[in-house]
């Protein structure tokens, strides 16, 4: 999940059609994770075809992507290379949660207990690689571009925005604050009215904008800082230091200056703090990429989704249409430097 500054960063709602002809860089498994999360059945099961394989992903994917695409939004989606070995704790903690609420899910089922076994269905969601293959075979056929990051998907994507290649970087995590995204849009594939986790209330869900530098200034501290205050709290890195939440993180830092400076006075000890801030501050990218966004390719998507999964044709054919928009917003600049 990264780390949590929501106390410290909370962002600026905007309306989707606030970043009308933006490239934004989407951090593609927090996104796909979010879609097997949220689309799910009534009793908690995620979408499926009729032989078995899961189709979430691929439905959140193609009809909230073309929702960007309407309001002329250009998405690039960024994917996660090999993990870190720092991370494999954080992972290993990850697989036994999920393994604990399919345990939990179970029980609620046979409790009779809906709304429980939904809550914890969708905390048991996994992406497989031939998952996240189906994906870019997907945006491919969509004319939608895709990086391959050598590590991690949010580093890859904020450096783009770092670059200039990209306006900013999507993600719902505030890692990409530490990984030096000048921009970070929350919330942009997830808009609209959204039921809460475990109860039966909905809310509208608006993107929200963070940007770095006004953030740093505000808070009055250097993005090394920011990313020692990460670090106090936790980070997919490291599990932190027992008590320091953001808030007492900033203080400590504002106090002591460094990391090292706060753990000496905390008499505490971060094991490979300074390969941790190196992760974030140097992190393994790519510039090995062209962006470059096309008309979807209806029999591909069409062989994709239809022939191959099962989804409605009609609705698909409906839905590609959408896609329309982002390629004449296209022409239109073309013709305006023509001119």
């Amino acid at each position: 999940m990264g780390v949590d500054l929501a106390d410290l960063t909370p962002g600026t709602p905007r309306r989707l059609d606030a970043f009308k002809g933006q490239a934004v860089a989407i951090d593609a498994y927090n996104t796909l994770y979010q879609f097997l999360s949220i689309i799910r059945q009534p009793d908690g099961t995620p979408l499926m075809d009729s032989e078995g394989r899961v189709t979430s992903h691929l439905s959140g994917l193609f009809y909230r992507l073309a929702n960007l695409a309407e309001a002329g939004i250009k998405p690039v989606f960024v994917f996660d290379g090999k993990p870190n070995p720092l991370k494999f704790a954080t992972l290993d903690e990850r697989r036994e949660r999920k393994a604990k609420a399919e345990q939990e899910r179970q029980e609620a089922v046979a409790a009779g207990d809906t709304a429980r076994a939904f809550s914890k269905a969708q905390q048991t969601s996994s992406l497989s690689r031939d998952m996240a293959q189906e994906a870019k075979d997907l945006l491919d056929a969509l004319g939608m571009p895709w990086v391959q990051a050598p590590e991690e998907g949010e580093a890859q994507a904020a450096q783009m925005a770092l670059w200039g290649d990209v306006w900013a970087a999507a993600s719902q995590d505030y890692d990409s604050l530490l990984f030096g995204a000048p921009r970070l849009l929350r919330n942009l594939s997830v808009t609209g009215k959204r039921k809460l986790p475990g109860k039966n209330v909905s809310v509208e869900v608006e993107p929200h904008l963070l940007e770095l530098e006004p953030c740093l200034s505000e808070l009055e501290i250097t993005r090394e800082q920011l990313v020692a205050i990460g670090i106090l709290v936790g980070t997919d890195y490291n599990p932190g230091i027992k008590g320091v939440g953001p808030k007492k993180g900033l203080k400590l830092v504002k106090q002591h200056g460094t990391l090292e400076k706060v753990l000496q006075h905390l008499e505490a000890e971060i094991p490979n703090a300074a390969e941790i801030q190196r992760l974030f501050l140097e992190p393994s990218v790519t510039r090995d990429y062209t962006l470059k966004w096309g008309a979807p390719d209806a029999d591909a998507v069409t062989q994709i989704l239809v022939a191959k999964h099962g989804f409605s044709k009609d609705r698909v054919e409906a839905t590609l249409p959408r896609y329309q928009a982002l390629i004449e917003a296209r022409k239109q600049r073309s013709l305006d430097a023509f001119f």
